[in-house]
């Protein structure tokens, strides 16, 4: 059997890559931003909705196996803090009503870590009736990829079921991401932080040391003086990851495309979701289904 899944909150559609990697059929995404829009469209063939899930009533779309939900995780960051904007929000809400009104035979919810400190989203997303509920946290992109990426996997299913952890057999490394000799004009505001005039020093990683990546986030398209690679072939010797590198630590392959300029292409890629984690889930949904 091969299950088949909507996606909300889909972003680039690095949630829908790695299950469509895994051999999952990919019906429906739902995002409301427009250059994800676009990026979908140029990478799959699966209906794409461009709009406010609050707008999107339940039994108007084709019921699936699984529903997928990958809420913006904002409020539930520690970064959240410094704005006071830690407080949750209403998406989860509207996740929570889709899964209860279809009740597909599985569910699954990614996000930050930082969820759990929110009970009542937890409450709702891990006690829904007649669910048992699988829950990984933190499950670390860094298994497989050079980036520390810690999230939360909440995976629900109408029978009992035993997930396997994931096994990995071969980690990517940063020194098999990074181009050697890339074209890259260093903004004045990068300067500054390379030479120490911010608070806070940026996060470099030394691909000949072993270093992984910090986790990628959506706001390096705002300010790429934060995390650096070292590269000796620049005058510098350090410098910012491209736009294709980036991708490169979230797992995106080279032949994917995305929609927008670079910098929001960044944006996207730093909302995404690790594809190899993807792809962990995907493979598991098949065993769960087909067992």
């Amino acid at each position: 059997m091969i299950p088949t899944v909507k996606s909300y909150f889909s972003g680039a559609g690095l949630m829908d890559l790695g299950l469509q990697n895994a051999g999952l059929d990919i019906k429906q995404s739902l995002e409301i931003d427009i250059h994800a829009c676009n990026t979908l469209r140029k990478n799959f063939n699966h209906e794409i909705l461009e709009e406010d899930i609050a707008n999107r009533t339940v039994l108007s779309q084709e019921k699936t196996d699984i529903m997928v939900g990958t809420y913006p995780c904002t409020k539930y960051s520690a970064i959240a803090d410094i704005s006071g904007t830690r407080d949750g929000d209403d998406l989860f809400l509207h996740m929570f009503r889709h899964i209860a009104l279809e009740k597909p035979e599985m569910y699954v919810i990614e996000n930050v870590v930082g969820m759990k400190q929110f009970p009542i989203v937890m409450e709702a997303m891990s006690k829904l009736p007649d669910y048992y509920v699988h829950m990984e946290c933190p499950l670390n992109a860094n298994l497989w990829l050079p980036q520390n990426r810690a999230r939360l996997i909440l995976i629900g299913t109408r029978r009992p079921f035993n997930f396997r952890p994931p096994v990995v057999e071969k980690k990517v490394t940063l020194k098999e991401i990074v181009d050697p000799c890339p074209e890259y004009n260093i903004t004045y505001g990068v300067m500054n932080r390379i030479n120490g005039k911010h608070r806070d020093n940026p996060i470099v990683s030394d691909p000949d040391k072993g270093d992984n990546a910090p986790c990628c986030v959506a706001h390096f398209h705002k300010d790429k003086s934060t995390r650096l690679v070292v590269d000796k072939s620049h005058k510098n010797g350090v410098r910012p990851y491209t736009m294709r590198e980036y991708a490169r630590l979230m797992g995106v392959p080279d032949s994917f495309e995305f929609a927008g300029t670079k910098n929001q292409a960044i944006k996207q890629i730093g909302n995404g979701v690790a594809v190899p984690m993807a792809e962990w889930i995907g493979r598991e949904a098949m065993r769960y289904f087909n067992r």
